[in-house]
């Protein structure tokens, strides 16, 4: 059965384990993880290789910082089960390939189609980002303005959308 689910919350909420344990439930064996993170620095490289940790030896690490959406349906023939791990740290990817905060938009609106074209189904992890303070800087309130539209996009498409508090999820669709 094809389906999209979408698992979102704070910094270190639980979201990448609780995906893990919603991917274990799908059927199938032929599981890949999308990561968008790039490691740039020695705690970010420990972060990913924790990530690799946690996760059992059925699952293949495809590499995708920008080019998301054909990724997406690219992979989905391969696999039984994707997991997007993150759509924050693709946002932040993008910001850092261009200026052009439209070109950024065109790269969220390609999600859906893409996830309306995948033959498997798709988990995908976010960052909520909109519910501190109003950032002082332009650049963060960009950035959570960006995220916050592909968070809406992507909970609007998916069938079942997770909100992870405190290590604990908590149904908000589906």
């Amino acid at each position: 059965m094809k389906e999209t689910i979408f698992v979102v919350g704070g910094c270190r909420s639980g979201k990448s384990r609780q995906a893990l344990e919603t991917d274990d439930r799908l059927p199938g064996h032929r599981r890949i993880v999308m990561a968008t993170g790039i490691p740039r620095d020695e705690e970010m490289h420990l972060r990913v290789e924790q990530h690799r940790k946690e996760r059992s030896k059925n699952w293949q690490t495809v590499e995708v910082p920008v080019n998301l959406a054909p990724a997406i349906v690219e992979q989905s023939r391969q696999a039984d089960v994707l997991l997007v791990d993150c759509l924050t740290l693709w946002i932040s990817n993008l910001m850092l390939e261009t200026d052009d905060d439209e070109k950024i938009h065109r790269e969220i609106n390609r999600l859906i189609p893409a996830l309306e074209s995948a033959v498997c189904p798709v988990v995908l992890v976010s960052n909520e980002v909109g519910g501190g303070i109003v950032p002082e800087n332009k650049l963060s309130r960009r950035f959570r303005d960006l995220v916050g539209s592909a968070n809406q996009a992507v909970a609007g498409y998916a069938a079942r959308v997770v909100w992870m508090v405190a290590g604990i999820p908590v149904k908000i669709k589906g």
